[in-house]
């Protein structure tokens, strides 16, 4: 039987995920304003002196950040997690002991599953795997942005950049799973209601750190994560789709014409799961062949198909719906 929600909390569902989806698409922007802002008010020395401290902090994301407990246990990721809902589906134990690289796929437009169930404890991570510190790796210019570094490293994000991956893989034990949207900005322009695009034939270089590492794989999906907005697919030649394309090559970010439901900019209410696959045993190797690459990225491809059609009439989809592999 469906739960009957309160109109209170329903206003508070629709009140975190606007904040959620605000901070996703101007706050950055907004911080590099207001810093920017200060440094021309009486009120520079602020700025000044938070630029003094970001130089001093700057390599501190790329040294497992700082990740603080209030914030990914804030009431608001529940309200977040329960507007869609969200939830977390395990297939497999995950040993404490070992170090993982799990592959979130797909990217969709905000990579709302991603951020809910592994950037928050609100879908219960924690509980599914005990002893795994999970750690979502995002895109690394967003740590070069006044205020809002400080604010996604509270959430325990880290750049998805090799620094960062060696120390979470090397010199933070065991235990680590580190989350990468493998399809990244890219694949963000496929992202539409009812076709599921990954991007992952040309990704090898996840596959390479977890050798380099002798980390495990472990595939993971999110179904309904491409069925939260609508996009204004561009055909490849188009200048909309050029354009797009050199915003991804300059800024690491791919801006995307979509639409949601109620103030266009709110996803709508379509179920996410994101399901935990089970791991890939990968062996250390300090310098992997390409041939070892290209043998473990065969065999993750394979794992990732499996886990999609093993669980896709489960979550609303045909037994005829295909993943598209690009």
């Amino acid at each position: 039987m469906t739960e009957v929600k309160s109109p209170w909390k329903v206003f508070l569902e629709v009140l975190s995920t606007l904040n959620a989806v605000m901070t996703f698409l101007v706050v950055g922007v907004a911080c590099y304003i207001l810093f920017v802002y200060l440094m021309f008010t009486s009120l520079w020395p602020l700025s000044t002196l938070y630029f003094i401290w970001m130089v001093m902090d700057w390599h501190t994301p790329e040294r497992g950040g700082r990740r603080t407990t209030f914030m990914r246990k804030w009431k608001m990721w529940e309200h977040v997690r329960d507007f869609f809902p969200i939830k977390l589906v395990k297939t497999a134990e995950l040993n404490p002991n070992k170090n993982y690289i799990l592959g979130y796929h797909p990217h969709g437009i905000m990579g709302a599953g991603a951020f809910t169930c592994f950037g928050t404890d609100s879908c219960g991570i924690l509980e599914a795997f005990p002893g795994i510190r999970p750690t979502l790796a995002v895109l690394s210019g967003l740590f070069r942005i006044p205020f809002f570094r400080d604010y996604i490293m509270s959430a325990g994000l880290c750049p998805v950049s090799k620094q960062s991956l060696t120390h979470l893989l090397k010199k933070s034990g065991k235990g680590n799973a580190v989350v990468i949207v493998i399809g990244g900005a890219a694949e963000s322009l496929a992202s539409t209601p009812g076709i599921n695009t990954v991007l992952v034939k040309q990704r090898k270089g996840f596959v390479r750190v977890a050798l380099e590492f002798g980390a495990d794989l472990v595939p993971v999906f999110a179904f309904g994560e491409n069925e939260l907005f609508k996009q204004v697919i561009f055909s490849e030649r188009s200048l909309c789709r050029r354009l797009q394309d050199l915003f991804k090559n300059i800024l690491g970010f791919a801006p995307c014409l979509f639409a949601g439901e109620h103030f266009v900019i709110l996803p709508y209410r379509i179920p996410v799961t994101t399901v935990v696959g089970s791991p890939i045993p990968v062996p250390k190797r300090v310098a992997p062949t390409k041939e070892e690459v290209d043998h473990y990225h065969r065999i993750y491809i394979e794992a990732l198909c499996k886990l999609f059609h093993e669980h896709k009439v489960s979550y609303g989809l045909p037994e005829s719906h295909k993943l598209r592999i690009i």
